[in-house]
């Protein structure tokens, strides 16, 4: 696909490039994606009418552009990612005209939040092996069960759930997908996970006959749907994402030269690879972005960027050398506090396990591009 940008897209950078002047971020947050919802810059990608929910119309390649430029802005990471960028490709790809008019234009609004409640204790990566449970009662649904590292639920108006719907189905058999309001108390309870950054983005989710009155697609076609979503989580956004990375490859690279770490030529050598690596993952989403997904495409993209990003941690604390094991702030019991280095090196951790761990990754390509058995579930 040919992204070389035209005039009509170098306008629509400037565009975008004066507005992100304009309107300097905050915190990010809920204000944020009201301010993004207000001048139309969330839902670039949604496949409708230009206005249709009050979002601009862009091309594949202004989306792109526009991702560039945030970027570029710094602008905080998005609370509303998961409603833009998963659940409205969801709807308009599976949903009926109902759900359409009355979720979509909310998120283009920036006035709801989302989350996904997908993985489970003892169903993560193999999302198939769920135990949630969702019985009919009248119109809806009952939702009973135990959902983990749930993002940004604490902040969230509505969940998307996968549960199993079919009493004694087995694997990705009799599930349906539900959307499910958040604000049920004694029905959901949401308990942040403390993780080693100190920081709780990732939280439990427990349900306790939640209700339930959305079903996208069908009934028992859940699978499919949420099949459909993953597909979608790798696409213009790991650019945006790749343009974060190359931010924090310059302030490692500055702090190596200013440092002196260039000069032991292993540590260049890794610095130069980590580099040469960052090139090489933006031209495959380059390649792969606007065309049909090749079963492992999103596999393999998730690979290239969760190993990239946690050895840049580990190289940004070699550059720092001994200083990278002392604090910002002197430590006390209840203070805990870290710089960025730091806490890019232990959540980046976390990064070749979330959306899928590296060893279900490899099994998908095994599998699904070279043919090889199936592994025994």
């Amino acid at each position: 696909m040919d992204f070389a940008f035209g005039a009509d897209d170098e306008a629509f950078r400037a565009v975008a490039r004066e507005w992100l002047t304009a309107h300097p971020p905050g915190a990010g947050g809920r204000a944020w994606e009201r301010e993004l919802g207000a001048d139309g810059w969330i839902g670039l990608g949604w496949d409708t009418p230009a206005g249709a929910y009050g979002n601009r119309r862009a091309t594949l390649t202004q989306q792109v552009v526009w991702a560039e430029e945030y970027a570029r802005a710094g602008a905080p990471g998005r609370a509303g990612h998961i409603g833009e960028n998963l659940l409205a490709p969801t709807l308009l790809a599976y949903g009926d005209g109902e759900q359409k008019d009355r979720f979509l234009p909310a998120v283009a609004r920036g006035e709801e939040l989302w989350c996904q409640g997908y993985s489970e204790p003892g169903a993560g990566s193999d999302l198939a092996g769920l135990r949630t449970r969702a019985e009919r009662d009248g119109a809806g649904y009952r939702i009973t069960g135990h959902k983990i590292w749930t993002s940004l639920a604490r902040d969230a108006d509505w969940c998307f759930v996968l549960a199993r719907s079919e009493a004694g189905s087995r694997r990705h058999h009799g599930l349906s997908f539900l959307l499910v309001p958040m604000d049920q108390p004694g029905r959901i309870e949401v308990r942040p996970i403390r993780q080693l950054t100190g920081t709780a983005e990732f939280n439990e989710v427990f349900f306790d006959g939640a209700r339930s009155a959305h079903v996208v697609g069908a009934e028992g076609d859940g699978w499919r749907v949420a099949m459909g979503l993953l597909a979608r989580e790798r696409g213009v956004s790991t650019l945006a994402q790749q343009i974060g990375f190359e931010a924090e490859l310059g302030r490692v690279l500055r702090r190596a030269v200013a440092g002196g770490a260039v000069a032991d030529p292993v540590l260049k050598d890794a610095l130069v690879r980590q580099w040469a690596e960052l090139r090489v993952m933006r031209w495959n989403a380059l390649r792969t972005l606007g065309g049909a997904d090749g079963p492992g495409d999103p596999s393999v993209a998730k690979l290239l960027w969760g190993r990239w990003h946690r050895r840049l941690g580990e190289l940004a604390m070699a550059v720092r050398g001994a200083a990278g094991a002392t604090g910002p702030a002197a430590w006390s019991p209840g203070a805990y506090e870290l710089d960025d280095v730091q806490r890019a090196f232990l959540f980046g951790r976390a990064d070749t396990i979330y959306g899928g761990s590296d060893e279900i990754q490899r099994d998908i390509i095994a599998e699904r591009v070279l043919g090889l058995p199936r592994e025994p579930r």
